[in-house]
């Protein structure tokens, strides 16, 4: 999603003072085609660039790279007037902490949640839901426009991060049910391209259909978002539906099948691969 980010940007006139990742070899891959440079530091990307833009993986990263967790203060070293727009699903925690950091090294932080996949990164139609002070977002709108084809600000900081868990929440208990539906139908006997055309046309419709229904049945998990996101951020949505004191059994069941893919081996599949747990003739064992 970054490196796409990247690429869009770049396309539009940014200049790009520098790029990073945990992987070296990415960053001075990355660097050579954009023709920027690919800093050695966390803090070498915000001594060269007044705007920083980060897509990490869990809290874990996050807390790593703003020196959450010691170590040292990552990005916020000598970060005096840089903006962070922080686009990863995480916590609303560790956003709220990330931005009371910045604050306290004279930065600003915003979110910008996507609930989109890496070829709306590459075309700059990215749907982005942003939390942080109106001001802030200000600040960060020219950048975002050129990513995005719709920004919604949902409010204070971290509020973007519990939409975002809704989405996918949502969304993986979708993609769980249409598995199930497409591996009854198939141990039933019915043609699963026949399902699906039905299921588009009825109720049972919904945008995983599209996105995810074929790959489904044809057995194409290339990864788009993989099982061990999926599992990672229903478990963020469950993590907050404990705390509003709500039991959410269907959220729960579908965390349990991408948490199972996990546990099979099969974490880096694109989410389309819980199918593997329910039509007949696949069903992985965890190691």
């Amino acid at each position: 999603m970054g490196a796409n980010m990247a690429r869009r940007l770049n396309d539009r006139g940014w200049h790009l003072a520098a790029v990073f990742d945990a992987s070296p070899a990415a960053a001075r891959a990355l660097a050579s085609e954009l023709g920027c440079p690919a800093a050695s530091t966390l803090a070498e990307v915000t001594s060269r660039a007044e705007i920083v833009i980060t897509v990490v993986s869990d809290d874990a990263a996050m807390r790593e790279i703003f020196g959450l967790a010691g170590g040292g203060p990552g990005l916020l070293e000598n970060a005096d007037g840089r903006l962070f727009i922080n686009c990863a699903t995480v916590s609303p925690d560790i956003h709220d902490k990330v931005a009371h950091a910045a604050k306290a090294a004279g930065a600003l932080s915003i979110e910008a949640c996507m609930a989109s996949s890496i070829t709306q990164a590459r075309g700059g139609t990215l749907f982005l839901m942003v939390g942080g002070p109106a001001e802030s977002v200000a600040v960060a709108a020219p950048v975002l426009s050129d990513l995005s084809s719709m920004v919604v600000h949902v409010g204070d900081t971290g509020d973007a991060a519990k939409a975002k868990a809704l989405v996918n929440m949502v969304m993986n208990a979708n993609t769980a049910a249409l598995a199930e539906g497409l591996g009854l139908g198939v141990a039933l006997g019915l043609d699963p391209g026949m399902l699906r055309q039905i299921f588009s046309k009825t109720g049972a419709n919904s945008r995983v259909l599209e996105t995810d229904g074929e790959d489904m049945q044809n057995r194409d998990h290339a990864c788009y978002f993989s099982a061990a996101h999926a599992a990672k951020d229903s478990r963020i949505a469950l993590e907050l539906a404990a705390r509003a004191g709500l039991r959410l059994p269907v959220a729960e069941a579908a965390w349990g099948q991408f948490q199972r893919m996990v546990d099979c081996g099969l974490g880096e599949l694109d989410k389309s691969g819980v199918a593997e747990l329910t039509f007949p003739g696949r069903h992985p064992q965890p190691d």
